[in-house]
């Protein structure tokens, strides 16, 4: 039986109700539309969904970050953000007004016709790049992403490696991501990262500069499949008595704000897949976008904030603690 809330957890430890603090980061959603039908995907991304931002909206975005010196990164996500069309003028408009650029990419998307430009281009622009690779072996990868993402994605990496992405004191930052494959935390990011460059170095002759490991958000497809395996309630127990006090001054609703395809706006991606806009008090389209409310919003929270604060915590970088 699940009896506990987020906002009654914070409280019983001490915590006032969660804020933000600054934006350094705005994550854009740059779409659904995907080439891949993973297991876990808290987005409910595919080959069949037609929501994509429009290169109005990315306008809109652009004029904001120019206004908006200490928004100093631009995390772009999907679905696959590299398929939206204009993908690639928006990463040169953030470059040319020096925003770091993040590309969330599951690496096979560079096999897709009219993609194949994408390593170079990345490279050229400076984009640093966070890559699915949910394991450093064959068979765990194809069972959770489809048949053929692992030896896919191994050629993607080396291509990059070849570009100079991944080299120990370079300026071309490639970081894998580990999320398990089914309702557990993720085991502790260091050692893991260890095991993960030993493994895909002396086994493949690939490199990478950091790997961040992050929990399954019980929501969309992995909500479906925890109540299909009547998982759910033992899961969020997991999550509830994992609860890490330390992870919850670096979760990344504090700094971080996130705009959906349409151009709405939420406290983080997990909220924008809940279709929880942002406080009802503050601006609620980027159209829209104030930083003088928006900096200090509350954050809107629920049962899947859990899993940002279990164990070592979890955010799109990986653990906070």
């Amino acid at each position: 039986m699940l009896t506990s809330s987020f906002s009654r957890t914070l409280e019983e430890h001490g915590f006032p109700p969660l804020r933000a603090r600054l934006i350094h980061t705005l994550q854009v959603n740059l779409g659904k539309l995907c080439n891949q039908t993973c297991q876990h995907c808290h987005v409910d991304a595919g080959p069949s969904r037609t929501e994509i931002m429009t290169r109005e909206t990315m306008d809109i975005i652009l004029g904001v970050l120019r206004r908006h010196p200490e928004i100093a990164t631009v995390d772009l996500t999907g679905g696959a953000p590299e398929m939206n069309p204009h993908f690639d003028y928006l990463v040169s408009a953030c470059r040319s007004i020096g925003k770091t650029v993040i590309d969330r990419c599951n690496l096979t998307v560079f096999f897709l016709k009219g993609k194949t430009h994408l390593p170079e281009f990345l490279a050229g622009h400076r984009v640093e790049i966070i890559a699915s690779l949910p394991c450093y072996l064959e068979e765990n990868v194809d069972r959770q992403r489809g048949k053929g993402v692992f030896s896919r994605s191994l050629e993607a990496v080396r291509h990059l490696n070849a570009l100079g992405y991944g080299k120990e004191g370079g300026d071309l930052a490639l970081h894998l991501v580990y999320n398990p494959s089914g309702p557990h935390l993720p085991p502790e990011q260091k050692a893991l990262e260890a095991d993960y460059r030993a493994e895909l170095f002396s086994r493949f002759g690939i490199r990478f500069n950091r790997l961040y490991t992050i929990t399954n958000m019980p929501i969309n497809r992995f909500l479906d499949d925890l109540h299909a395996q009547g998982q759910y309630e033992q899961y969020l127990n997991l999550l509830i008595e994992s609860f890490n006090p330390h992870a919850v001054e670096n979760v990344m609703c504090r700094s971080l704000l996130s705009v959906g395809w349409d151009g709405r706006l939420y406290d983080c991606d997990f909220n924008q897949m809940l279709d929880w806009p942002v406080d009802r008090t503050m601006p609620q389209t980027i159209a829209d976008f104030d930083s003088g409310g928006l900096t200090t919003r509350p954050v809107v929270i629920g049962q899947h904030c859990y899993g940002c604060t279990a164990g070592a915590g979890s955010s799109c970088n990986g653990s906070l603690d």
